[in-house]
């Protein structure tokens, strides 16, 4: 009984032995398979790139009674990037958010966003944002454009991040990552709702607006000439 016990216990280290050397032997196969057949890359092919909204999220965070910030989505979009691989900054970027898709997880506030009180959404259903300037800024990119909100329309700027691009294959087009964020004030944009807390300073909802996108772009792929009979 004993020398059975030995025995299985042995076979068992054997396996974990195996195991984990096996694993480490694969890892570096797979990672390296990986980089050469599809790994990003830091350019990408010049093309139009549409938002692939099951990987790209556009959103908010605003600050309440100064204590944290409450995330906001906003779950229909639709947005291009006309990107430049020769000159990025001769791309573009353009987006629309509809804004009865707000989402901010609580179903009574997000119907609260949409009266008038705040996005007032049967008058005012989209939130536009179109380039009109790309310039390089070390690593980053600026991207300068207006964006439309309730009728209203300003300049503003995005610090961009181009995260890196991914070639295409017979079934998908290429891809390219970038993320965002910026702040604008929502009074400029005539959503006023709220004060301070009674006897305080403190707003209960915070002026400053961050704006954020978080983009994963897909260029289609080209149409193949038909075959001649």
């Amino acid at each position: 009984m004993k020398r059975l016990f030995v025995l299985a216990f042995a076979g068992a280290l054997g396996l974990a032995a195996f195991t984990f050397s096996g694993a480490e032997a694969v890892k570096p196969n797979i990672e390296e398979r990986f980089s050469a057949e599809a790994g990003a890359t830091a350019a990408g092919e010049t093309g139009k790139y549409a938002f692939d909204r099951a990987h790209s999220a556009i959103g908010f965070r605003v600050k309440h009674m100064g204590l944290v910030d409450v995330p906001g989505y906003f779950r229909d979009f639709t947005g291009e990037v006309s990107y430049n691989a020769e000159d990025v900054t001769k791309s573009s970027v353009s987006f629309i958010a509809k804004m009865t898709s707000v989402d901010t997880g609580v179903d009574a506030r997000d119907n609260h966003l949409r009266t008038k009180d705040f996005f007032e959404v049967e008058t005012y259903p989209e939130m536009t944002f179109k380039s009109t300037k790309v310039e390089k800024s070390g690593d980053s990119l600026k991207v300068t454009g207006n964006l439309t909100m309730k009728d209203v329309t300003k300049t503003i700027t995005f610090p961009v991040k181009v995260t890196g691009f991914l070639p295409g294959n017979q079934r998908n087009g290429p891809r390219m990552g970038a993320v965002a964020e910026t702040t604008i004030n929502r009074r400029d944009f005539n959503v006023n709702y709220g004060g301070n807390l009674p006897g305080t300073n403190t707003p209960t909802l915070s002026d400053e607006i961050k704006v954020w996108l978080q983009i994963e772009a897909i260029k289609p792929l080209e149409a193949k000439p038909a075959a001649s009979q």
